[in-house]
């Protein structure tokens, strides 16, 4: 097996099923009943748009190979929707159609000299791909008096410490796992920064149309178009993430050199992306009032089950909680518990995952290592989509919360596994404050 294999583990998502897994058939052992929360799995929950998934069928006889970079008219298409949303200028040259963001990032991290620069608590996919391709990655923590943002100051720093080498910073906006948005000004900033030390950004905008106020949302490519890579798909805001179509708007800067090197691997690694989903991919970019209908309802659902739960475990006491401004996911830090968690056996971030998991309530999350948490930093991710989307999705239609307390009632009413889960979240807590929480090593 070559050495490279060993230097990566199972994705978070995964190896946080396959712990389920094993917990459920321990507790069949044990006659033990209790629902399971599901905190870690970050998957849109509603159906994709209705013209796209009819696209699809009317394109699944085209089954010939098409360009590796992706086909004309979706590219054009994806110019043409960067430039409405995001302000980016129109050239389907600069569009690289890919087997995801994940697949496009990979390929990027491939062609691309230098160290990877990632804020932490981070995504769970951008250190293992680094790690894999024995690329040197540099873990920059992000603080709670800054939203968990990088700072130019803090980029600065480490960049002056190291001059004359190339580097790519991964910006992720909205972020996965904190639910913050960055500013335009501090933007401007971070790519100032860049600029004065030949840094690229890898800007992984993913969630991007997620944001709950679409105004709050500046792309990095508007700000640093000379040395920005934006990366955004059809996963999280058009709800179709196995389709496993990404999109990348390349830089001003080498975009030519750029595109023919993506286009030479992508060739020589899987000849083409999916090419009926590529065509059906074209009515998603396109002006399509359906679509655009389908992100106003989604956001606005995204932002009440993300006030909603974030609410109810700020309400928990040790608790610091992000409030999300888009995607759907929001941070907990459970650092002021440090003492009572050690006492109780939990010694370091990656055990506390195990351990709520363990719990007899079962709360799943993500934490420790996969967010490149230091091993004394107790952080959890929360992703709140453990509902029933379409029913959510319908229902908004139908009868619209006016107001606060409305909206509360409709996160009770759809997403009731997701009100449990805090309140299991508030039992945990509590057993390690009371020190009557039994850690079975074993599970740790």
């Amino acid at each position: 097996m070559e050495d490279n294999i060993g230097r990566i583990d199972m994705p978070e998502n995964l190896s946080i099923g396959l712990m389920v897994a094993k917990q459920r058939k321990k507790c069949r052992s044990l006659d033990c009943r209790c629902n399971y929360y599901g905190f870690a799995f970050g998957q849109s929950p509603f159906p994709a748009p209705p013209s796209l998934v009819n696209e699809l069928k009317l394109a699944a006889g085209k089954t010939g190979y098409v360009d590796a970079q992706g086909i004309y008219e979706l590219r054009s298409a994806v110019s043409g929707f960067n430039a409405r949303h995001f302000g980016l200028k129109p050239d389907p040259e600069k569009i690289v159609i890919g087997p995801g963001t994940k697949g496009l990032l990979f390929l990027l991290f491939s062609i691309i000299k230098g160290g990877i620069i990632i804020p932490t608590p981070s995504w769970i996919g951008y250190s293992p791909q680094a790690s894999f391709l024995n690329k040197q990655y540099f873990p920059l923590a992000t603080f709670p008096e800054n939203n968990y943002k990088l700072t130019a100051k803090q980029l600065e720093d480490f960049l002056s410490s190291r001059k004359g080498r190339q580097h790519m910073l991964v910006l992720n906006n909205p972020n996965n796992p904190t639910g913050q948005i960055y500013t335009k000004d501090e933007l401007t900033s971070i790519a100032g920064v860049c600029r004065k030390y030949n840094t690229l950004v890898l800007a992984d905008e993913i969630y991007a149309l997620t944001s709950f106020d679409i105004t709050d949302f500046t792309s990095m490519g508007k700000v640093f178009p000379e040395g920005t890579f934006v990366l955004n798909g059809l996963s999280k805001d058009r709800s179709a993430g196995g389709y496993r179509l990404g999109v990348c708007h390349l830089p001003d800067t080498d975009c030519k050199t750029i595109a023919e090197s993506l286009q030479k691997l992508a060739a020589t690694i899987y000849t083409n992306i999916t090419t009926p989903v590529q065509l059906a991919a074209v009515s998603a970019y396109r002006e399509n009032e359906e679509v655009e209908r389908y992100f106003a309802t989604t956001r606005q659902i995204h932002r009440i089950m993300g006030a909603t739960i974030s609410e109810k475990f700020s309400s928990i006491e040790g608790l610091k909680v992000t409030m999300p401004s888009g995607g759907f996911y929001f941070y907990v830090d459970f650092n002021n518990l440090k003492t009572s968690l050690k006492e109780c056996g939990i010694n370091n971030s990656n055990q506390l995952g195990k351990a709520l998991l363990s719990h007899p309530r079962h709360i799943a999350t993500v934490t420790g290592d996969s967010l490149l948490l230091d091993p004394d930093n107790f952080g959890v991710r929360i992703a709140y989509v453990d509902y029933d989307g379409k029913k959510a999705y319908d229902a908004y239609l139908n009868n619209r919360p006016l107001g606060r307390q409305d909206e509360i009632r409709y996160v009770k009413k759809h997403a009731p596994m997701m009100i449990e889960g805090a309140e299991a979240v508030s039992d945990f807590v509590n057993s390690i404050k009371s020190g009557s929480l039994i850690i079975n090593q074993e599970d740790l």
